[in-house]
């Protein structure tokens, strides 16, 4: 099993295909608060030359995981395929300690190198991350959690009133009164 993307190797040998699981993937690679355990990850990917000194890399990455809901907090599974296209380039000389402003929409599939082999395990786990969503949900319809009592409101009724109102709007709600007797008359 091949665990880099050797850009000398592609220069001599024309196009590579790599194919590899990670199954040691943790959470802590991953880093993120909306994952709650990461599975296996596998990719797939196809790496050719693509101009001077230019590489393209295409394929897939498949994992299992399990995401926290943003609304009930509550732990789901997902399985995921995401597809990519990655172009690589030599990092430009001036730019080796500073970022790199992207400034036309065709450049937000480069990726700058330095060394001449990308490592098979961060294409793989940089594709996870890009596939996680900012905001998971377990369902659409997610009801979340109640503000008051913290009930999952999924799995059970509420036992808050309807109307919990904080005492900090309450000159608020003389006021209304107010209008509402006014409408009256």
């Amino acid at each position: 099993m091949k665990d880099a993307i050797n850009f000398d190797e592609i220069d001599e040998l024309g196009p590579q295909d790599y194919d590899a699981t990670f199954t040691d993937i943790t959470l802590g690679d991953v880093n993120r608060v909306e994952v709650a355990a990461v599975g296996a990850v596998h990719i797939d990917a196809h790496a050719e030359k693509g101009g001077d000194a230019e590489y393209v890399v295409d394929g897939s990455v498949q994992f299992a995981a399990d995401f926290h809901c943003s609304r009930c907090l509550d732990p789901y599974p997902i399985a995921n395929t995401s597809n990519f296209h990655v172009r690589f380039r030599p990092r430009p000389a001036a730019s080796i300690e500073e970022d790199i402003e992207i400034t036309e929409p065709e450049e937000l599939d480069v990726e700058f190198y330095t060394e001449r082999s990308i490592p098979l395990r961060d294409l793989a786990l940089e594709q996870v991350q890009l596939s996680i969503p900012m905001k998971p949900l377990c369902e659409e319809n997610c009801l979340g959690l109640c503000p008051q009592c913290g009930a999952n409101r999924n799995r059970e009724a509420c036992r808050c009133g309807e109307s919990a109102v904080d005492a900090r709007w309450g000159g608020l709600a003389e006021i209304r009164d107010q209008l509402a007797k006014k409408r009256e008359v």
